[in-house]
């Protein structure tokens, strides 16, 4: 007969093998029928891409100013900073000297006036004498030939005098356009010329405002095949972005305006130049930042982050091949969204991969899909 301690025993086998058993055909179905996750057919899809280029930022008219004669400085009018308009006055050069060359000029052509009279005059007697056959030709010749002299030293007396008014007009250092005055180097009492190499300050026309920046020269062929041509480009393309130098985005959008017509033979770039407004003289003329272009990319794949895993600098996601997961290494841009990879290598269209979970997934694990939206 079987003791008590025996029956025991084998009571404890029984259970254990059938706990077992259990186990082991819950993990045979395990393996049959896989872990259940979302999964989801990549296609492709136009998508918007950003991409970014360092930029110089100009005014739409930065003008040097420089004086057009010499002299003193006895008078400046604007402060550096301070918005122009077309024709103010920004500094006064010593008028004196300029003054009294005016005089003088208007004094030369009061005289050589009298000179023209008097020769008139002249002319008109030796003519009368010349008709009573009292002098000869020769004398009513040289009779003209002086009214003639008289009349050239009056109209060379004129210039003389514009050229003096225009010398006098050019002490008053008047803005040619509006805008803002930049720094003012030179003080009251600095001697000035019209050759010194230092501007006397430069007029920034910033209501709108150039943002000059280079692509390459396989870019601009690309841009230039997709839409046709370079004015349809500029014509067409859509606003372009600037990031500030703080890394900030400018509030206002701009246009390309002009696409030059020469490759860089050192750099192989092609300058560009994007217009954009400034009505609240937010951007300054000389600062940097970045242009941001924008446009479709019809050809593009894109995966959600989160059907992706990050391991050893290297992005993985898993595709789906007779339910066994294959892991494919990727080749990706992040899109503008934050929330999605442009796939440039490692999927294809058509392709079914793993889009949650993905932590959880080993190479040649078993997968039942659950079907999602792209």
């Amino acid at each position: 007969m079987m003791n008590r301690r025996t029956r025991i025993a084998v009571i404890a086998a029984t259970t254990l093998l059938a706990v077992s058993l259990a186990a082991c055909k819950q993990e045979r179905k395990d393996q049959e029928t896989g872990q259940t996750l979302p999964v989801m057919v990549v296609s492709s899809r136009p998508v918007e891409f950003e991409e970014t280029y360092s930029a110089s930022i100009r005014g739409k008219q930065d003008v040097d100013i420089m004086p057009q004669v010499s002299g003193r400085i006895t008078r400046l009018c604007v402060k550096e900073g301070e918005r122009v308009r077309t024709g103010q006055v920004l500094a006064v050069i010593d008028q004196v000297p300029y003054q009294a060359a005016l005089r003088t000029a208007v004094a030369n052509v009061s005289a050589a006036k009298a000179r023209v009279e008097t020769a008139r005059i002249e002319l008109s007697g030796k003519q009368s004498l010349f008709d009573e056959n009292v002098i000869s030709d020769y004398e009513l010749s040289v009779a003209r030939k002086q009214l003639a002299v008289a009349q050239a030293e009056l109209e060379q007396a004129k210039a003389q005098e514009a050229n003096a008014r225009n010398d006098l007009s050019y002490t008053e250092i008047k803005s040619p356009s509006d805008g803002v005055v930049g720094t003012l180097p030179f003080r009251i009492g600095a001697l000035v010329s019209p050759g010194m190499a230092q501007p006397l300050t430069v007029v920034s026309d910033n209501s709108e405002m150039y943002a000059y920046f280079s692509v390459s020269e396989n870019k601009l062929r690309q841009l230039r095949a997709e839409y046709g041509s370079i004015d349809k480009m500029i014509s067409r393309m859509p606003e372009v972005g600037l990031q500030l130098n703080d890394g900030t985005l400018y509030g206002r959008k701009g246009r390309i305006e002009t696409v030059s017509g020469v490759v860089n033979p050192t750099t192989g770039a092609v300058q560009i130049k994007a217009l954009f407004p400034n009505p609240d003289r937010e951007l300054l003329s000389g600062t940097v930042g970045n242009v941001i272009l924008q446009g479709l990319n019809t050809d593009a794949i894109t995966v959600p982050i989160t059907a992706t895993v990050e391991m050893q600098d290297k992005i993985i996601a898993y595709r789906l091949k007779s339910r066994k997961a294959e892991a494919a290494y990727l080749t990706v841009d992040r899109l503008n969204d934050g929330n999605r990879f442009v796939v440039k290598q490692g999927l294809s269209v058509g392709d079914t991969i793993v889009v949650e979970g993905v932590g959880q997934v080993k190479e040649g694990m078993i997968v039942t899909p659950k079907t999602v939206a792209p």
